[in-house]
């Protein structure tokens, strides 16, 4: 009787590889974040000169200038509409993405997810344990100890674009899903630590329109027979309900986007009623509001965040002294590749997982200085920490946007190299020697 060699359990590798249709689709989100991203630097820019400059009072008149409803407690200054509306629709956008990883992504399986989310957790709590190290001193200052957990998509995703061109899809689909975990943290650390003064009639209230929504978003065929670019004319009056509710009820309302982002149905493969049935809401919605939200959404609310009055060479060494400011910039720089790097590598070391055989730790080390721009939750959670206008608020802008350049500086040096390493020997690549249009190394494992 023969025997047989039991078949070992692939082994999980670090950063996983993906599947082809997953690096194309990672491919074309950082074609469309390279110009997002550039009009996030490029506001941030207008308004730090205005800031500084002669017509520096119309820049904080503006900023400061109140409109809306009252009853609703929505009577905000043009700053707080950016950061409490316009935000809603980026994290629309980041609870739409994450399901879409979780349900029909590579991220769906566990062994893949495991070390991104366990990364994104370290990359999060070593920073902020940083920070909080710095300032332990003083229990107002550790406040804003959330700052450096953050990573901003836009901004991280823009440059790997300009710079990466060559990297292995293999890291691109790290830094995204790394991403989009760390803002959901951040998320989650907004909901619990920052709301303090919840009013539970208008919580309760708002899960009236999310449920509306949510039956509606899983069966809009049934309802109303609508394709899914007419839908969203129905559901996007009932989300703004839902986020107002939200608002009123003193919840941060970027926690009602996320909600409202889990509940669109997320297609694993065709639509129903086949291939002529066309996307489906996920892929609409994503469609239709991501130029929002990249090209309108987080540029303004970057314009009315990053605005500070620095007060010349010495009120910018000023604010970088202050402890905030250090433990901001120290958790970014240091502390984001000392988590993911730290903790891939304890993943590598204790579980099953393995580094893939494409890649090497410093292309690893590239990508998680790139996490450490911390820009737009950054910029958001710093208002949530000290107000908006207060000095150590204008001082924590200053190192959010000095570590953020840091970063991407430093990330930009790596990975450049990186790329043109990776351009070298990518022609003596077999790209499609089965002449299937998918590179032989994606059809490894995939059987005969």
């Amino acid at each position: 009787m023969a025997s047989h060699t039991p078949v070992q359990p692939m082994k999980p590798r670090i950063p996983g590889r993906g599947s082809y249709s997953e690096v194309l689709r990672i491919g074309e989100i950082l074609r469309k974040e390279t110009v997002g991203g550039i009009l996030l630097v490029a506001t941030a820019l207008i308004a730090l000169v205005w800031a500084n400059s002669p017509a520096s009072d119309s820049y904080f008149a503006l900023r400061d200038f109140k409109d809306g409803y009252e009853p609703w407690h929505l009577e905000l200054s043009l700053g707080a509409w950016a950061a409490d509306g316009l935000l809603a629709i980026f994290f629309f956008l980041v609870g739409l993405e994450l399901k879409r990883e979780f349900v029909a992504g590579d991220l769906r399986q566990p062994r893949k997810a495991m070390v991104p989310v366990a990364a994104a957790v370290g990359g999060a709590a070593v920073p902020a344990l940083i920070y909080v190290s710095v300032n332990w001193a003083s229990p107002e200052a550790v406040r804003g100890w959330a700052i450096p957990a953050a990573t901003d998509i836009a901004f991280a995703l823009a440059v790997l674009a300009v710079i990466g061109s060559h990297l292995p899809g293999a890291l691109r689909i790290f830094l995204l899903t790394l991403a989009v975990v760390d803002d959901l943290i951040a998320i989650a650390i907004i909901a619990v630590v920052y709301t303090s003064d919840i009013h539970a009639q208008p919580l309760l209230f708002a899960l009236v329109p999310v449920a509306a929504y949510a039956l509606l978003a899983q069966k809009y065929r049934r309802f109303f027979g609508l394709k899914p670019a007419a839908a969203w004319l129905i559901l996007l009056p009932i989300g703004i309900v839902a986020w107002a509710l939200v608002h009123a009820s003193g919840a941060h309302p970027t926690v009602a986007g996320v909600v409202l982002g889990f509940t669109i149905p997320v297609l694993r493969s065709q639509a129903p009623g086949g291939p002529g049935a066309g996307p489906g809401l996920a892929e609409v919605f994503v469609h239709r509001f991501r130029p929002v939200s990249a090209g309108f959404a987080v540029p303004v609310f970057a314009f009315f965040s990053a605005g500070v009055a620095i007060g010349g060479f010495e009120g910018f060494a000023s604010a970088l002294s202050d402890p905030v400011a250090v433990g901001v910039i120290a958790g970014l720089v240091l502390g984001k590749p000392v988590g993911i790097v730290g903790t891939t590598w304890l993943m590598a070391r204790f579980t099953r997982a393995q580094m893939d055989a494409s890649l090497k730790w410093i292309d690893l080390l590239g990508v998680a200085l790139l996490a450490g721009i911390g820009f737009t939750v950054s910029l958001l959670v710093a208002e949530l920490s000290f107000g908006l206008g207060s000095a150590a608020n204008d001082h924590v802008k200053v190192a959010i946007l000095t570590a953020s350049l840091l970063a991407a500086l430093l990330a930009a040096g790596i990975l450049g190299v990186r790329n043109r390493h990776y351009r070298r020997i990518e022609a003596d690549e077999q790209v499609d020697a089965n002449q299937d249009g998918v590179p032989d190394v994606y059809d490894q494992g995939r059987g005969s």
